[in-house]
């Protein structure tokens, strides 16, 4: 049976990040997406005009309902704006053996906020120590953890203070300092450097939402965290490379580029 995967994540409107880019990076990468919806945000290239979240009890019978029936072999969490929500992906996450990979998604690709301050503590305390894997980048660290990273020598440091949560796995994305784009995964012992050569494109949103889906799409084909997460860093590094102009701001990368390379 074709591997299935779920998202549980905001919708970006422009198609760029969200559930929207979740559910091209399964396609692209032969599983069945689905979808569990947390907010409703108007978004386009140029920023986040308007943002809605969900009733708990809505993402509640989203999660049971395609869970109980269809079945899932990963789960991908995203945008949970408020502690409510946080606390209750959380809770259905506990209850669940399908890996976790957690993107505690903080600001959008133009700083606008998508995570309500108090939601934080239950970030910290509810949803990171449930997690398989957890993919923050630099500001999502700092606002997680206080640490602030300056460079790659930094970046054991930051790992080390996420792990205090809880996640079994951390992967600290790199993709904001100078130089090649190099990440950390490691699970407190042990510890992968990835390299990238950096793309001269400013064409990324969605960037961290199709890295977190990539990996989830690599543990539910039974891959080790490792694996999962190397072959997720190469996809998203072509889908950079591929990245196109959208509207007035900043475009997505392009989901797509693997079946394009692939047909010809």
């Amino acid at each position: 049976m074709i591997p299935r995967v779920l998202t549980v994540a905001g919708s970006d409107s422009g198609g760029g990040a969200g559930v929207q880019a979740d559910l091209k990076t399964m396609l692209a990468l032969g599983v069945h997406g689905m979808s569990v919806l947390t907010a409703v945000t108007a978004q386009n290239s140029t920023g986040v005009q308007g943002a809605w979240e969900l009733p708990v009890a809505a993402v509640r019978a989203q999660y049971r309902s395609v869970v109980d029936d269809i079945g899932v072999q990963a789960v991908k969490t995203g945008m949970l704006a408020s502690a409510e929500l946080v606390e209750a992906v959380a809770e259905l996450l506990s209850g669940s053996d399908a890996p976790a990979v957690v993107d505690p998604v903080g600001v959008s690709k133009h700083g606008d906020p998508l995570l309500a301050a108090s939601a934080l503590d239950s970030v910290r305390t509810k949803l990171l120590p449930v997690a398989t894997v957890a993919t923050p980048n630099l500001d999502e660290v700092a606002q997680l953890t206080g640490v602030r990273v300056r460079s790659a020598d930094d970046l054991r440091r930051a790992a080390g203070a996420v792990l205090e949560f809880g996640p079994r796995w951390v992967l600290i994305k790199g993709g904001h300092l100078t130089g090649d784009a190099v990440d950390l995964l490691t699970d407190g012992s042990e510890e992968h450097r990835l390299w990238a050569p950096r793309h001269d494109n400013r064409h990324t949103h969605g960037t961290g939402c199709t890295l977190a889906s990539a990996i989830a799409c690599g543990l539910a084909r039974g891959r080790t965290v490792p694996e999962a997460v190397t072959a997720a860093k190469e996809y998203v590094t072509g889908a950079i490379a591929a990245g196109f102009a959208l509207g007035a701001g900043i475009g997505p990368v392009d989901h797509g580029w693997a079946l394009r390379r692939d047909a010809r």
